[in-house]
């Protein structure tokens, strides 16, 4: 079986508490975008993994397809052994989910593909073990997210015929780094609320909390955004904690960024 898993990016995003227990709660927007891994596997006598594409740093064993797949065999024995490859093609570490979306997507095509009956809160308990915005993954449609990023409102929020940039500069965001130059609070209008408006109007309230200390620390990331800006975006952020920055536009831009940096034209649906 082979499944497609593909990236997101927060049309905004509020840090609004640090928690007892060590999270932080927010509330983000979450849009899928159609950039995409590529994720097969198949039957077989022991379970293997295997990737491609862009090196994955770390040690196997902590890749979320294979905790995905010991995760779902304690929850379900009798799940055969698979061979499992998965070609990266969204970068790591920018902001983008592309780890969470493979190890969701792993759950829900291992699922399907051996009729294992988990429902979609089933699986999306179990991807929550996985990271904070595998959930989203589980839905994979445009949400209004609390809490740690696992508390879901699918939103109606359609953006077709629009074009997004996406620019990944290839620098590392600490995240925890960045949640360190942030001092939580509520924000005075809900994402929730704003997010219902024209999306030409989302510059004049629509804000990532982490741009601030991150801009600071690497003032080349808020150049992009500027620079999305300069080219007729009427919409642009950083995503996530970084590093990658987007622009949505009415139609397509003529961009040039440095060779170093990677750069997708997506048309959203």
């Amino acid at each position: 079986m082979i499944v497609f898993p593909n990236c997101k990016i927060n049309l905004g995003l509020h840090v609004t508490r640090k928690r007892e227990d060590g999270y932080h709660d927010l509330e983000t927007i979450f849009f899928p975008l159609h950039i995409h891994d590529i994720l097969e596997f198949v039957p077989a006598a022991s379970f293997s993994f295997q990737t491609s594409g862009l090196h994955v740093k770390g040690n196997t064993d902590q890749n979320l397809c294979v905790k995905a797949y010991h995760l779902l065999k304690k929850e379900c024995p009798a799940l055969p052994e698979v061979s499992m490859h998965l070609h990266k093609v969204i970068p790591m570490g920018a902001g983008l989910g592309g780890g969470s979306a493979d190890g969701s997507f792993a759950l829900t095509a291992l699922n399907e593909y051996f009729h294992l009956g988990l429902d979609a809160g089933k699986l999306k308990a179990l991807s929550l073990r996985l990271g904070s915005d595998c959930p989203f993954f589980i839905l994979n449609q445009p949400c209004f997210a609390t809490g740690r990023g696992e508390i879901l409102e699918p939103l109606s929020l359609d953006l077709s015929g629009y074009f997004i940039i996406l620019v990944y500069p290839g620098i590392a965001v600490n995240t925890a780094e960045a949640f360190e130059g942030i001092s939580p609070q509520k924000p005075a209008h809900s994402l929730q609320e704003k997010i219902t408006e024209p999306p030409e109007k989302w510059k004049e309230w629509m804000v990532n909390d982490f741009e601030q200390p991150v801009f600071r620390r690497f003032p080349e990331i808020a150049k992009i955004k500027q620079d999305l800006y300069d080219a007729g975006a009427f919409y642009a952020a950083m995503t996530g904690s970084g590093s990658s920055c987007f622009g949505i536009f009415r139609n397509p831009p003529e961009l040039h960024f440095p060779g170093s940096y990677r750069v997708f034209r997506v048309q959203a649906k």
